[in-house]
């Protein structure tokens, strides 16, 4: 079939001249109410023709119209589509026979709407016949949204005119396709497209192919059709354009495709980076999984409004411009690091999740587990002085490990029935806990068999549809030709443990030193230490991994037994025997493969603490360094361990001088933090902090520009983190140091161009001094936020403007946040709001603010309320009376209509707060009596 287009303009013409009426109104209400598509029938091809007007600032729109090829599966008289704020002129619909057996004309007799799914149902005159084609074409227009999401507005000043200049994007995952154009929009019907854009010839058109041809618009002066090449197959939420008047870097690879990296002209200098190791990370993968990238190119756009951090659309991938931009003298390492993160996960896609996709949002994790995981093999091809696959790691297993142990989790693969669902799927659970365990599988299998049953998954089902069950098919299969895995293994037993049910085990090792054994047992873990024993059921097949203190075989990951569950899903109690001497310690979990807790009897714990507190704790991996501070810190938080054990053991962290170790204690001490800052013996906590942080702040000659001199790339990233909370305990010079950095900076004559505070310091120096300064302190601050070019400058400033002590200040800063004129964009209003919510005083004052204007705010995200999630995460570490926690609740109960979007995040936050008070209650007096003898 051939497309013409003057039938398509036919379809099309009308879309300048008339308004129609708005579905949403004038349509019967279906009685389909199922949340999933009928399968009746399915998009072959979609030509999608669009013109975008960006004229005029009080009028930005798009119209056009969509051709869809549809195939008949089954017999049907109602094609039922979505579609969402968009205006159809029902007139001119048009629907055609275009081959099979049967009549050749038909009609659309009339349509109906199902607002709760977003159907568009349309009403055949005659009956599709199965076998046959059709051609429905559908008319459509709607204003350019503010919601960042749909076919949405965005714009920046131009420094030179001092204009507005505004440009259009997508973002269409999971479910806003429907707002763009009249789609099946669903993940399992994978169609080619053909998109046509119309706009003026001063800007440029992008889509996910290449450009095919520019022709001279028919009736509009100085406007132009350009049309892309024919896609591949693939789903609508990764259907992208953008009309904008950007500027590219070229950086093209030998025998890769086209790569282009894109960004506003006056920041065009900051894509060096993300050009140079975008590609370089493509053709990894294209190794790594044995499959060249399919498409002829691929362009990467920083968006200076994006809801998202990025988005991995096919050949055209979208990024807020603080993950893709770079800038030398303004980002910091760990600005650096994160951007190369987003990119290599968001190139990883191209193929897990773009050429090979799940059949429906139940199996998200497929997506964005693998993309996260990839991402830290990606990067650390690159960069391996970095360390960050080993960052990573802790990183992934610290943030699910506090939302996991959470009788409000969910399962890595779950189950949804609506859009929002979906929304509150895209969590620590589906990327960070997803990432672990498929870390633990590619452990257990080996490389080989993990990477050739990767290749044989992504070949079967290339330009389809797969769920987790196809994925531990290809795995299973390639584990046994390897021998990598037991015949009587199968690794969906073994990975179903970990998909389909909530949680992870704490793993109770009980030693018998005289018969040289230990007996381990696996319940699940939970922090509400009200949930009784018996209902902590459940049982996960774990990869044992162990060492002893005379093997110290740390590089050994891969399983020496396993613990596995009967048929009816009961833990099996497991021994382990040859063990060591009653003198020698026992670790489990060799660099932290397998996602859970380890406790061991008191006098193991005792050898351990022994081992690190002498000179020789470095003969502990790093990595399990790590992983025994956020174990004991945990048990000693929900009572499996007091805090006399819990304090001995970091207690010899005055020796450690690796960020990993330092990561995992100052993120658990950190939630110590903020509930002892509410009481009378904060003071003490506040004096044990100083003993712990002196030796290694003095060590990295504190806050001292000697960045220069750091070989080991990771201590850079270590003195950021230690300076950081230096400060907060006013260890050493720390503040002076950093209160003097900041009064230089306001001398300097130009301070926009000039900016004396190191770079990876910068953070820690604005928020010390806005908590010991003035409202001037405050207001320089925010004019270099104002004159700044830099994303990820603007976000240091941003997350630092909440750390004055002054409550009207704090106050209008909030109120700055939702105002859309301050110039703070939606995208940040979150990270402003968290910064005031997260500090002492910040806390009462955002408390109340949320309360009293919560319609407000929901009105200010609505329809995208998944933001208002994040809002939530400072209440949660910080509530820690039952008064307050009750509050909570009648808040949460009063506000229903405008939270109902994110119960999960807030069924998560209550019982956060739960564990708080209980916390208080059983560890308060007891904890604040240890910390004296440990002073």
């Amino acid at each position: 079939m051939t497309y013409t287009p003057v039938s398509a303009m036919k379809c099309f013409l009308w879309v300048v001249l008339v308004i129609s009426l708005d579905l949403s109104s004038a349509n019967s209400i279906s009685s389909y109410n199922h949340y999933r598509l009928p399968t009746a029938l399915r998009p072959q091809k979609y030509y999608l023709r669009i013109l975008t007007l960006l004229e005029n600032p009080d009028d930005l729109r798009f119209a056009g119209s969509v051709q869809i090829v549809i195939e008949a599966l089954e017999n049907t008289r109602n094609i039922t589509l979505h579609s969402k704020n968009l205006t159809i002129d029902e007139s001119q619909i048009t629907l055609r026979h275009i081959s099979g057996s049967g009549s050749k004309d038909n009609c659309v007799s009339s349509t109906s709407v199902n607002p709760t799914h977003d159907y568009y149902i349309l009403h055949t005159c005659r009956e599709l016949l199965a076998g046959n084609v059709y051609k429905l074409c559908l008319p459509f227009s709607a204003e350019l949204n503010r919601q960042l999401f749909g076919y949405y507005r965005s714009s920046y000043k131009d420094p030179v005119t001092n204009t507005t200049r505004w440009l259009s994007a997508t973002q269409f995952e999971p479910a806003a396709a429907r707002k763009a154009f009249p789609c099946f929009d669903e993940p399992g019907f994978k169609a080619s497209f053909v998109v046509t854009l119309g706009y003026h010839k001063q800007f440029t058109g992008l889509s996910n192919m290449p450009v095919k041809e520019i022709e001279t618009h028919e009736s509009l002066p100085n406007y132009v059709w350009c049309e892309f090449e024919q896609s591949v197959p693939m789903s609508t939420y990764l259907v992208a354009y953008s009309v904008n008047d950007f500027s590219f870097k070229p950086s093209t690879l030998p025998n890769g495709a086209l790569f282009r990296t894109w960004a506003r002209p006056n920041a065009i200098d900051q894509c060096d980076y993300a050009a140079e190791f975008g590609p370089k990370v493509l053709q990894y993968y294209e190794q790594f999984f044995g499959i060249k990238f399919p498409l002829p190119k691929i362009d990467q756009i920083a968006l200076p409004d994006f809801s998202a951090g990025a988005m991995e659309n096919w050949g055209l991938v979208t990024y807020r411009e603080t993950t893709l931009l770079y800038s030398p003298t303004h980002s910091s390492l760990s600005d650096q690091q994160n951007l190369a993160n987003v990119i290599a996960h968001e190139l990883a896609h191209q193929w897990f999740g773009n050429l090979v996709t799940m059949k429906w949002w139940t199996d998200l994790w497929l997506n964005e587990g693998f993309a996260t995981y990839v991402a830290g093999l990606g990067v650390q091809q690159f960069h391996p002085e970095w360390h960050s696959r080993d960052k990573g790691i802790l990183t992934a297993l610290i943030t699910s490990f506090r939302l996991d142990s959470l009788v409000s989790s969910h399962p890595i693969s779950r189950p949804i029935q609506m859009v929002t669902e979906i929304e509150e799927s895209f969590d620590a659970i589906s990327y960070q806990k997803g990432s672990a365990v498929l870390r633990m599988m590619h452990l257990f299998m080996g490389e080989e068999s993990f990477r050739s049953g990767l290749k044989e998954y992504l070949q079967l089902h290339a330009y389809k549809n797969a769920e987790q069950d196809n994925l531990w098919e290809s795995l299973t299969s390639a584990a046994h030709q390897s021998g990598a895995l037991d015949g009587h293994l199968y690794i969906k037993t073994i990975m179903d443990s970990w998909t389909l049910q909530t949680g992870y085990p704490v793993l109770n090792i009980t030693r018998d030193y005289s018969a040289g054994t230990a007996m381990l047992t696996q319940e699940r873990y939970l922090r509400n230490s009200q949930i009784p024993r018996a209902e902590r059921v459940g049982c996960w097949w774990v990869p044992l991994s162990y060492t002893t203190q005379v093997e110290k075989h740390f590089n050994n990951t891969g399983p020496r037994a396993w613990m596995e569950c009967s048929n009816t899903g009961e833990s099996v109690p497991t021994t382990i025997d040859l063990l060591p001497g009653p003198e020698e310690w026992l670790i489990f979990n060799i660099q932290l493969s397998t996602p859970y807790k380890a406790n061991y009897d008191a006098r193991n714990w005792k050898l351990l603490i022994d081992t690190l507190n002498s000179g020789e704790f470095q003969s502990i991996h790093v990595i399990n360094r790590a992983q025994l501070i956020d174990d004991v810190l945990y048990f000693a938080w929900t009572g499996e361990q007091d805090y006399d054990t819990a304090l001995q053991l970091t207690n010899y962290l005055q020796r450690e001088r690796d960020l990993i170790p330092w990561k995992a204690a100052l993120d658990n001490l950190k939630l110590l933090n903020r509930l002892l800052r509410q009481t009378s013996n904060f003071g003490s906590f506040k004096r044990y902090m100083k003993k712990l942080l002196t030796p290694i702040y003095e060590h990295l000659n504190g806050m001292n520009d000697t960045f220069s001199s750091i070989t080991q790339q990771d201590h850079v990233l270590l003195k950021t983190m230690v300076v950081n909370v230096a400060c907060q305990y006013q260890v050493g010079d720390c503040v002076p140091q950093a209160l003097a950095y900041y009064r230089h900076w306001r001398s300097e004559a130009n301070p926009d161009e000039n900016n004396p505070v190191p770079i990876n310091l910068r953070s820690t120096v604005y928020c010390t001094a806005l908590g010991q300064g003035s409202e001037e302190d405050w207001d320089f601050l925010w004019s270099r936020y104002k004159k700044s070019n830099v994303g990820s400058d603007r976000q240091t400033i941003l997350s630092t403007l909440g750390c004055s002590k002054a409550v009207w200040i704090l106050q209008r800063y909030m109120e700055k946040a939702f105002s859309p004129k301050s110039g703070i964009r939606k995208q940040d209003s979150a990270l402003c709001f968290q910064a005031v919510a997260s500090g002492q005083v910040g806390f009462l004052l955002a408390k109340q603010y949320m309360m009293e204007n919560i319609e407000f705010i929901y009105k200010y995200y609505y329809p995208q309320i998944r933001a208002l999630s994040s809002l939530l995460l400072p209440f949660s570490e910080q509530v820690s009376t039952m008064s307050d926690l009750n509050k909570f609740r009648s808040f949460a109960n009063d506000s229903r209509h405008f939270l109902k979007g994110i119960r999960q995040a807030m069924q998560q936050s209550l019982e956060t707060m739960l564990t708080n008070v209980q916390w208080m209650d059983r560890n308060y007096q007891h904890f604040s009596r240890t910390i004296q003898h440990h002073l």
